[in-house]
C-alpha cells in the first residue's frame, strides 16, 4: 500500500469512529477521525483524503450536506466516499453521489477489504 493514502472518519458515534478508523489502518491508510460535520469541513479544507466513510446523521452539519459540498467542490468533487448509515430509507436519494453506501452494523473485515480496493487514488 502507498503511504499516502489518507481516509476521512465522519461519524459522531465514537465507537463506530474508532473501528472504522482501526479498519482503514489495517488496510494501509492514514486516518483522519471526524465527530461531527464541522470537524469534517476543517479536516477536508487541511487536507485531500483518497476516501471518506461518512454518517449520515451527525450534529450540526449533517452528513447529506457534507457529501454536496464534497461532490461540489472541484477539489474535493473526485474524492471516493463511502455512507455508511443505519438509515436505508434517506440513502435511497444519496446512493448515486457515493461510491458505495453500506448500512450499519458494519463489520471490520468487510470495510477493512472494501478500503483496499479503493486504495488507489481516482484521476
Amino acid at each position: 500500500m502507498e503511504s499516502d493514502l489518507i481516509a476521512l472518519v465522519v461519524d459522531d458515534d465514537e465507537d463506530q469512529n474508532v473501528i472504522f478508523s482501526a479498519a482503514l489502518e489495517q488496510a494501509g491508510y492514514v486516518v483522519k477521525p471526524a465527530r461531527n460535520g464541522m470537524e469534517a469541513r476543517k479536516l477536508l479544507a487541511e487536507c485531500l483524503p483518497t476516501l471518506v466513510i461518512l454518517d449520515l446523521h451527525m450534529p450540526g452539519v449533517s452528513g447529506d450536506v457534507i457529501l454536496k459540498e464534497i461532490r461540489t467542490d472541484d477539489r474535493l468533487k473526485n474524492i471516493r466516499v463511502i455512507i455508511a448509515t443505519s438509515d436505508a430509507a434517506f440513502v435511497a436519494s444519496l446512493q448515486f453521489s457515493a461510491e458505495l453506501v453500506l448500512l450499519k452494523p458494519i463489520g471490520f473485515s468487510q470495510l477493512s477489504q472494501l478500503a483496499r480496493r479503493f486504495a488507489q487514488k481516482p484521476d
